[in-house]
């Protein structure tokens, strides 16, 4: 038990050091010592449903390559109310020991060579935890339709995918060359899963459906839908190429369902225009019903927006712009190039996915009705930011900040677009970030730093004020004896924004600091205005 001991305290030492956040937050957002000497390159994993006990069990196989010293103790998530039966290697059985939501294997690892693969697989079973309020709360959801026909579901982005199957369970690590996964399910049902299917076959009074992932994927995005489903196809011509969309409704709501998802059509050909092309052609892209809001599963969007338009029939921007399209298609879909494409390595970072995404529902409303509409939209959107804290979350214990890193990250890419003043110059970095991060896992550091470079402005002070605080700049001015006076408030050292200001007979663009500066100024009165797309407040 030596190792298990040394990693104990390490783990200790480190969260008595994350303030309210306790050692399962740590084992869990942090790729310790029981995760970062093996990288996943693949999954294949095996899932049975008991719908009458609400229980699972299967197996998952975890094909891993050694990519740095191991340590003789392996980490493998699965949360309470699961339990992993068993581990084998090589014909070995192995004892995993467990703490919370994580397991213990211990083994000769060390002698695993540096670059090999290796091939362990781990047996499971439980009661998965029932989601309270999806996708938010998230876990297993078991409920039925309106016909009375049994429909189950998952959603776990935060929670994690350690609630329902084994897993390094740790956003920075997705399996490289994919995975499968063969969901067995009883007779009358069909189970929808990522990627394409592969196989589907009978047994007893069970049929089994095998879906294949090509691309690297993040555990909390595999996911199932099993129910009575209808399935159409349609194809659009995509950058790249022919791009085959799959459909799956309740057989009941087939025909409102085409109605309502006739948009991703045109969504896809404007996202590929700005974001570029999408990026899981080999895996196609589904839009299919879910018992709950939605959810950006990679390849498989789940969507809930009960076939209203806006969010739930509102509109969350009060322009009633929002009532134009179907938010959760819009929003969802997004996330194929930002979270699922571009992927952040700790949830801290979660304004990456979230604040572009949110940013893709404007480009969405530039495409459909213009560029003036568009604008309203975002600028709409800032009556949902709540400034309670950073939009950038602790690192290292799962923590994704603030819930400002959806509409206030989004007004925050506006801004940068505006001091670009170049449309197509941001277009093609939007492009540029998915080509440059394609696939990959990557910080909020790597991106901030590509934007500033393909940008050309300097934004280290801005992406820190506006990411690490909660406080919106203030700008602070008079009018005295013919000199304009300005300067920020609640900034960061060294912060400043070229702020356009202007009457009816006079204009200019400041550059203020947290430091008085002043201009020549002989209009005389206190009527100047500054732009609305700058996201500060105003005192004079």
């Amino acid at each position: 038990m030596k190792h298990l001991s040394v990693i104990t305290l390490w783990y200790l030492l480190l969260a008595n050091t994350t303030f309210a956040y306790n050692r399962q937050d740590t084992l869990r957002g942090s790729n310790g010592p029981g995760r970062s000497w093996w990288d996943v390159e693949r999954y294949d994993l095996t899932v049975k449903f008991d719908t009458a006990n609400q229980t699972i069990s299967g197996k998952n196989i975890f094909t891993v390559r050694v990519v740095d010293v191991p340590t003789d103790i392996m980490q493998i998530d699965m949360q309470e109310g699961m339990r992993i039966t068993e581990v084998w290697y090589d014909g070995k059985r192995l004892q995993p020991k467990r703490e919370g939501n994580v397991y213990w294997i211990q083994y000769d690892f060390h002698t695993w060579a540096r670059g090999k693969q290796q091939e362990l697989t781990v047996l499971f079973e439980g009661k998965p935890r029932k989601a309270v309020h999806p996708p938010w709360d998230g876990g297993l959801i078991w409920t039925k339709d309106s016909t009375g026909k049994p429909w189950i579901a998952v959603a776990c982005q935060g929670l994690g995918a350690s609630a329902w199957w084994p897993c390094k369970d740790y956003q920075g690590d997705e399996p490289d060359s994919g995975m499968t996964v063969n969901y067995t399910v009883p007779e009358g049902m069909r189970a929808i899963g990522n990627g394409k299917m592969i196989a589907e076959s009978r047994r007893d009074n069970y049929y089994s459906f095998t879906w294949d992932v090509k691309n690297p994927i993040n555990s909390y995005d595999i996911s199932f839908y099993i129910g009575d489903y209808v399935n159409w196809t349609d194809t659009i011509h995509g950058e790249l190429r022919p791009l085959g969309l799959d459909f799956y409704a309740l057989r009941q709501n087939e025909a409102v369902a085409k109605q309502q998802f006739a948009v991703v059509k045109p969504m896809l050909h404007c996202f590929e225009y700005w974001m570029g092309p999408y990026p899981f052609y080999s895996d196609g892209y589904k839009l299919i019903e879910a018992p709950y809001l939605g959810m950006e599963h990679q390849s498989a969007i789940a969507y809930g927006n009960q076939y209203k338009m806006g969010y739930l029939g509102r509109d969350r921007s009060l322009t009633d712009i929002g009532m134009g399209f179907d938010y959760i298609i819009v929003h969802e879909s997004g996330h194929e190039w930002f979270g699922n494409n571009i992927t952040t390595v700790d949830a801290a970072d979660g304004w990456v996915h979230e604040g572009f995404t949110t940013y893709s529902e404007m480009l969405f409303v530039e495409c459909m009705w213009g560029k003036d509409k568009a604008r309203a939209y975002v600028k709409g959107e800032r009556n949902n930011i709540a400034n309670d804290k950073p939009i950038q979350g602790a690192f290292g214990v799962n923590d994704d900040g603030s819930g400002d890193k959806y509409d206030k990250m989004s007004n925050i890419i506006q801004m940068i677009r505006m001091m670009m003043n170049d449309d197509e110059k941001f277009r093609q970095m939007l492009r540029g970030m998915n080509k440059e991060f394609y696939h990959k896992t990557i910080t909020g550091k790597d991106v901030e730093d590509y934007i500033i470079k393909t940008s050309g402005l300097d934004l280290t002070a801005f992406f820190e004020q506006y990411l690490t605080t909660r406080d919106i700049p203030q700008l602070e001015w008079y009018i005295k004896k013919k000199q304009l006076y300005y300067r920020f408030n609640n900034v960061v050292k060294g912060f400043t924004l070229p702020v356009a200001i202007h009457t009816n007979k006079a204009e200019a663009v400041l550059h203020p600091t947290d430091e008085w500066m002043s201009i020549p100024w002989k209009r005389k009165g206190f009527n100047i205005e500054v732009s609305d797309d700058m996201l500060i407040t105003v005192k004079y």
